[in-house]
């Protein structure tokens, strides 16, 4: 029985010795290594021998800023300087007749079709039958305009076919059949135009 017990405690150190020599030999094995961890938080991190901290970069999203599909422009000096570009203006909408005071009847841009027979519309290749519209000078013959907020009516194309002396900066003259049919158009603000299309 004592010889089972000397057996049992042999063994006992045998083993405890054997774990001690293993434990031993990793301590020494990994106290040359540098640790590498990541971490998001460095609360969470404990005081380590030789530990190299290793922090994540944010990852940087970048959200692309669509452009607008129309310049938003304020005068008329801004639509000279923005040719060939879709641009958008907060301005003026009033009628004429070709019967007007001081009109010829003939539209002051080529191909200087006459009006007096009550034909308001020009016929574009792209954009089908639309009505005709005296611009300022800044904005070129046959450019497109969609006009916007009128009367609470449907929003509709014309085209720049006239000039007018009295049609300066951002305001549009839209062309009706005759004088007296513009009364019930009056003068309407804050009509918003976008050029869809830099003239011919």
């Amino acid at each position: 029985m004592k010889y089972k017990k000397k057996q049992l405690f042999g063994l006992y150190k045998y083993f405890l010795n054997l774990f001690f020599v293993i434990f031993l030999f990793f301590i020494i094995a990994s106290s040359g290594q540098t640790k590498q961890i990541a971490v998001s938080n460095i609360n969470s991190v404990k005081a380590l021998e030789s530990t190299k901290l290793v922090f994540n970069e944010p990852e940087v999203i970048e959200i692309e800023k669509e452009e607008p599909e129309y310049q938003m422009v304020y005068s008329v000096s801004e639509i000279k300087n923005s040719v060939n570009k879709k641009m958008e203006f907060i301005g003026t909408l009033t009628g004429y007749g070709p019967d007007c005071a001081g009109c010829s009847g003939i539209v002051g841009c080529p191909p200087y079709k006459s009006v007096l027979n009550g034909n308001i519309t020009y016929d574009d290749p792209n954009y089908g039958n639309i009505r005709i519209l005296a611009a300022d000078p800044s904005i070129p013959c046959g450019s497109i305009i969609k006009i916007a907020n009128y009367k609470n009516q449907a929003d509709f194309i014309g085209i720049v076919l006239d000039r007018g002396s009295a049609i300066k900066g951002l305001t549009m003259d839209l062309l009706y059949d005759s004088e007296g049919t513009t009364e019930d158009l009056g003068r309407q603000y804050n009509i918003d135009f976008k050029i869809e299309r830099w003239g011919f």
